[in-house]
C-alpha cells in the first residue's frame, strides 16, 4: 500500500504513464510475456467505473497497482540476471488449498516451522529473486520496503487479528499470480471490481501459473534440492491447472462451514474497502457476500470433480479437527506426504502451537446479518457438501 503517487485523472487511459513510470524506478522496460496486457486494460478500465474512490482511496489504488506492475518487472530483470534458475525441477511440492478462512493459514505457517520445507516469504513474493541468506535479509532495501509498507496497512486498516501478515513469514501464490493481472485478487480485494470479475471468470490462467512456476524456482534457486510449501485457497478454483503446474504435487484441501468461512472472508475483505472507498458499505456487504458464497460453492464443485483425475494426491483437512487436536492432524499429513516428525521437530510444532501465534492480536469478530444473508442460505449452495465431510458440528 503506497499513497506517494499521484493517480491519473482517468485510470483507462494511463497504461503507458504506468509502464514509463515503472521502468524508470526499476531501470529497465522489460515486463515479460504480453499476456498479462489484457486483465490490465480491463482492470484499470474498471477502476474509472466500477468504486467509489476517496481522494485517498485512488491514490492507494494507484499505488498498489505500480507496485505489483514493478514486482513483475523485478522478477523478470531477476530471471534475466541468473541464467539458468529454471533448469531444476519443482519436486512433489506440499500444496495447502481450500476455501478461504478454513485453516489454511496456520496449517501453512505450523507446517513451515520444519527448516526441510521453503516457502514464498512475503518480501521475495514484492520483489522475486534467489533467495538470499536470512541473515542479510535486512540488508535489502526490497525487504524494509515490505516491512514499511506492511506497517502502512496496519496503520490505515488494522487487519491483524484477522490475517497477519509479516515481511519474513511465509504467505500465499496468490499474490505472485495477481502480477500476472488475471487474478481473484484484483476481483475481490480492496475495491469493488465487478466488471474486471465477470470479464476475468471467462478468462484461462494457464499463462499467470507458467509466470508463477517460474517466480517459484526463481526464489528456490539457491536450494532447488528443498521441498516446496505452498499455499493459496485460490488454487480449488484451478486444480487441473495447478496439477499441470506440479504433476506430482501432494495437495492438502481444507474445509468448514462456508456459512462462518465465507462470511469471515467477506468481513476481512469489508475491513479493506474504507481505505479505498467511501459510502455505500452495505449494499458492498450485501453484493460481496452473495458474490463470495456462489463463487466459493462453485469452487469446491469444481474442485471435487478434479480430485478424481488424481487418486492419491488430494488429502483433506477438516478446521474442526485441526483445531481440536493439530499434532494429530500434522500426524497424518506426514504419512500422506511421506515425511517423517522426529522428536526435535514435534518439539517445535507443540511450541508453535502452544503460543498461537495467530491470536497474539485478539480474535477476528463479524456479524453475518451485516452481510444480508442467512447461515442457511449461504450454506444451501453447497449442496451436499457439507454432509461429505461431516462439518455439521461447525453449524450454528
Amino acid at each position: 500500500m503506497d499513497f506517494s503517487y499521484d493517480p491519473p485523472e482517468n485510470f483507462r487511459t494511463s497504461i503507458d504513464r504506468l509502464h514509463e513510470l515503472v521502468a524508470g524506478e526499476v531501470g529497465g522496460d522489460d515486463f515479460g510475456p504480453t499476456d498479462y496486457l489484457p486483465a490490465l486494460k480491463v482492470m484499470l478500465q474498471s477502476m474509472d467505473y466500477d468504486p467509489h474512490f476517496s481522494e485517498q482511496g485512488k491514490r492507494g489504488a494507484w499505488g498498489q497497482v505500480i507496485g505489483v506492475l514493478r514486482s513483475r518487472a523485478h522478477a523478470i530483470r531477476a530471471m534475466k540476471q541468473n541464467p539458468g534458475f529454471d533448469a531444476h525441477p519443482i519436486t512433489s511440492p506440499v500444496v495447502i488449498t481450500g476455501v478461504p478462512r478454513t485453516g489454511t493459514t496456520a496449517l501453512h505457517r505450523l507446517m513451515a516451522v520444519d527448516p526441510r520445507f521453503q516457502g514464498l516469504q512475503t518480501w521475495l513474493i514484492d520483489n522475486p529473486m534467489p533467495r538470499p541468506p536470512i541473515a542479510t535479509w535486512q540488508d535489502y532495501p526490497e525487504f524494509r520496503r515490505t516491512v514499511a509498507q506492511l506497517e502502512t496497512h496496519y496503520a490505515a486498516s488494522d487487519t491483524r487479528a484477522a490475517h497477519l501478515r509479516a515481511a519474513e513469514e511465509v504467505h500465499e501464490c496468490c499474490m505472485i499470480l495477481w502480477h500476472s493481472f488475471n487474478s481473484n485478487i484484483w476481483a475481490c480485494g480492496s475495491w469493488s471490481s465487478p466488471t474486471y470479475d465477470a470479464w476475468r471468470q471467462s478468462q484461462p490462467e494457464d499463462a499467470a501459473y507458467a509466470y508463477y512456476r517460474r517466480c517459484v524456482q526463481l526464489i528456490g534457486s539457491n536450494e532447488p534440492e528443498k521441498r516446496w510449501l505452498l499455499k493459496n485457497p485460490g488454487h480449488i478454483e484451478q486444480l487441473d491447472l495447478l496439477f499441470a503446474t506440479y504433476p506430482d504435487a501432494r495437495v492438502i484441501q481444507t474445509h468448514r462451514d462456508p456459512a462462518r468461512a465465507v462470511p469471515s472472508l467477506c468481513s476481512l475483505l469489508m475491513n479493506l474497502h474504507p481505505i479505498y472507498e467511501e459510502g455505500r458499505r452495505e449494499q458492498r456487504a450485501h453484493n460481496m457476500l452473495a458474490r463470495e458464497a456462489g463463487k466459493w460453492a462453485r469452487a469446491v464443485r469444481d474442485a471435487e470433480a478434479a480430485r478424481t483425475r488424481y487418486p492419491g494426491q488430494v488429502m483433506d483437512v477438516v478446521h474442526g479437527d485441526f483445531h481440536r487436536d493439530p499434532m494429530a492432524v500434522l500426524d497424518r499429513i506426514y504419512a500422506f506426504i511421506g515425511m517423517e516428525i522426529d522428536d526435535d521437530l514435534r518439539a517445535k510444532f507443540a511450541r508453535r502451537i502452544a503460543e498461537k501465534p495467530e491470536m497474539q492480536h485478539g480474535v477476528h469478530r463479524y456479524d453475518l446479518a451485516d452481510f444480508g444473508m442467512t447461515a442457511e442460505q449461504v450454506r444451501e449452495q453447497y449442496g451436499d457438501y457439507i454432509d461429505r465431510y461431516d462439518l455439521v458440528e461447525q453449524k450454528g
